[in-house]
Formats: C-alpha cells, structure tokens, sequence
C-alpha cells in the first residue's frame, strides 16, 4: 500500500493525543484552580501540564521524522513505527500522570520510535542523493 494515506492517519492520531492531553492539562487547571499564567501549585495540575509540553516536544522531533522516513524508505513502515511512537506517548503519558517515576518505559518507546524514524530517513535521503 505504499501512500501517504497511512501516515497521514498516523499523524492525524498523533495530534488527537496531543489536543486530549492538552485537554486534561486544561480540566487540571480548572479542578485545582489554577490561574492563568501559573504553571504551578498542583501536582495534578504540573503533571498533566509536563505530559502535554513534552508530547509537544516530542512531536517536533517525530513528525518531520515520520515523513523523512515514510518518503526515503517506506510509507508504510515509517506509519507502522509511528503507531509505537503513540503507544509510548500514550504510556509515557497515564505513567507520569500517577507516578513521574512511571514514566520511563514510555519514554523509551518514545525515544527509540524517534531515532529509528530520524536515522532511517536520514539513510534513506543519503542514498537517494548517492544513487541520483
């Protein structure tokens, strides 16, 4: 099936995590009363608001790779790593939210996702320039 289609949906998915975790560092705010520009005096509230800016992070790092990946080598595998990169975030997520020393193994899938994207695209674009 090598299209954009899957990628795409892959991406689409990846921001959805994002706006739901953005959503409950928002439901965090109201329920602990926290105003704005404060980004601290809960730790429900700070957890949840650490989820959201480092998925954030995350996405400035995975979403040009899932492309770069996807165009150079495969659409369809870049989309199926692109799949465990949510998984992780997803983990990483629920695990900081109960316990910040539970985030770990998400953050390893996160991590590993992103350099097997990043390093596979910049193969993939090494050898499009050196068989062009």
């Amino acid at each position: 099936m090598n299209t954009v289609a899957f990628p795409g949906v892959v991406t689409a998915l990846a921001v959805l995590v994002y706006m739901l975790f953005t959503m409950n560092a928002g439901r965090n705010r109201v329920k602990h009363k926290i105003v704005a520009p404060a980004v601290t005096g809960s730790e429900g509230y700070e957890r949840a608001y650490r989820v959201q800016m480092n998925t954030l992070e995350h996405l400035a790092i995975f979403l040009p790779s899932l492309w770069l990946y996807g165009y150079s080598q495969s659409y369809d595998v870049a989309a199926w790593i692109g799949l465990g990169w949510i998984a992780g975030r997803v983990l990483y997520g629920i695990g900081y939210v109960v316990d910040p020393a539970k985030r770990g193994p998400g953050m390893f899938i996160t991590l590993g996702t992103e350099l097997w994207l990043l390093f596979g695209g910049l193969y993939g674009f090494t050898m499009l320039m050196m068989n062009s």
